[in-house]
């Protein structure tokens, strides 16, 4: 006996996914990105310290503009 048979076909899989409920329907697509875009199991600190170290000059220069629009915003709340 031939398994072919019993393995579904995409088209059929999608069928399926319609007929789901909504819910159900997140669920699935949940799992899928997660399995997708699932991290290593084991960090590696030199690749950690690695992407800290490449957003680091970002992250300063997003701070520092943050921080300059918050102290306009108090100035203009006490000339206000």
């Amino acid at each position: 006996m031939s398994t072919t048979n019993i393995r579904p076909t995409v088209e059929d899989l999608l069928k399926s996914f319609d007929l789901l409920p909504e819910l159900e329907k997140q669920e699935v697509a949940a799992e899928i990105l997660r399995r997708k875009y699932a991290f290593p199991s084991e960090l590696n600190e030199a690749q950690l310290a690695a992407l800290y170290a490449e957003y680091a000059e970002a992250d300063r220069k997003l701070a520092e503009e943050g921080i300059e629009e918050y102290g306009k915003g108090l100035v203009s709340e006490d000339t206000e």
